[in-house]
């Protein structure tokens, strides 16, 4: 349920209605627009049996959410999200470009992989310490060691740090060293693991699961959102389909139909879409056209000797020449990025 707010309603009104519903053991969640605040009430709705909720002061008139998705939904919050990360924006006019290893392996390769992605445009640096693998016997990652040198790569080239983790009991550890918390497909229904995301206040990125609906995904949003936490961004990676020519099947539709649905910034990964090195780059471009507020891509110093996934990592050079496509289409979809190095 939630309150529609009159336009021009003041603090001390929307302060009286939030004391209000906390007294009867509700949560509220503020969603304040550029003409109106929409209260959101969370909890059990009959202790509100004996109360006129329209005939409070300021109330504009009351909707009944029915989706599982309450706060991920545009319901609750008709207009698009735009989160800021240590200064960079997701959600607005820019496409937001994270780039970096699939997996850190040494300070020499973090290092040159974010010199050279900062140098083609690139604002966040993603690279994987803690590796959820399908054999038990393929590299795991460096874990805390690796998460180390992703800071130390990030803060020399002035990047925002993007890592993965695997398990609730990792999250206060990774806070230390990344800024964004990563959700990998496999655990998109970890809920434990969203809970305590959702807890940290720690900027997180989750990837849509490779069984997923659209819906399914969001309502595996609203287990971050609902602890308060909404510096959230979704990410299509792919799912599995009966196609075995590439690793998965990107669902570009995903893009359109998370969006209309929801408020959040929809990013996508091409690389653990596709699989294939070959089709990383036309697979960003489309999904840049489709409306994508940014990309995740897999750049490695030299792919064929990469511990993990080295069949889909580009190297510095072909993601340059990306950065430099890029660049064209967004301002034909009425977005901009910025090929090459910031001052």
């Amino acid at each position: 349920m939630i309150l529609v707010m009159k336009p021009g309603t003041d603090a001390a009104m929307i302060e009286n209605i939030r004391l209000l519903l906390e007294e009867r053991g509700l949560g509220i969640h503020l969603s304040a627009g550029t003409q109106r605040t929409i209260v959101g009430i969370l909890g059990d709705k009959t202790k509100l049996s004996d109360l006129s909720l329209e005939l409070l002061p300021g109330v504009d008139r009351i909707v009944h959410i029915v989706e599982p998705y309450k706060l991920a939904g545009r319901t609750f919050h008709p207009e698009d999200s735009m989160i800021t990360i240590k200064g960079v924006p997701v959600g607005g006019d820019e496409i937001a470009v994270f780039a970096g290893p699939c997996a850190i392996e040494s300070e020499a390769q973090i290092m040159s992989v974010a010199k050279a992605v900062a140098a083609s445009g690139a604002r966040f640096l993603r690279g994987g310490a803690y590796k959820p693998r399908t054999s038990p016997y393929a590299f795991q990652g460096l874990a805390q060691d690796g998460l180390m040198l992703l800071r130390q790569a990030a803060e020399e080239y002035g990047l925002v740090s993007v890592s993965e983790i695997t398990s609730e009991r990792d999250v206060e550890e990774a806070g230390r060293y990344v800024d964004v918390i990563q959700i990998g497909a496999r655990n998109c229904q970890n809920f434990r693991l969203l809970t305590e995301v959702g807890r940290s206040g720690i900027p997180a990125l989750l990837k849509r699961g490779p069984s997923m609906t659209v819906e399914e995904w969001l309502s595996a949003a609203e287990y971050i959102l609902r602890e308060g936490n909404y510096n959230l961004i979704l990410c299509e990676r792919g799912i599995r389909t009966f196609e075995v020519f590439t690793r998965n099947t990107l669902d570009i539709s995903a893009v359109p139909a998370a969006k209309s649905l929801s408020h959040l910034p929809v990013i996508v990964d091409p690389s653990h879409a596709c699989g294939k090195r070959s089709l990383v780059a036309p697979l960003s471009r489309a999904a840049v056209a489709a409306g994508a507020d940014g990309i995740i891509v897999e750049v490695h110093p030299e792919p064929a000797r990469a511990l993990s996934d080295a069949a889909q990592q580009i190297t510095p050079e072909e993601f340059d020449a990306l950065c430099a496509e890029l660049t064209g289409i967004a301002s034909v979809v009425g977005r901009r990025f910025a090929y090459g190095p910031r001052s």
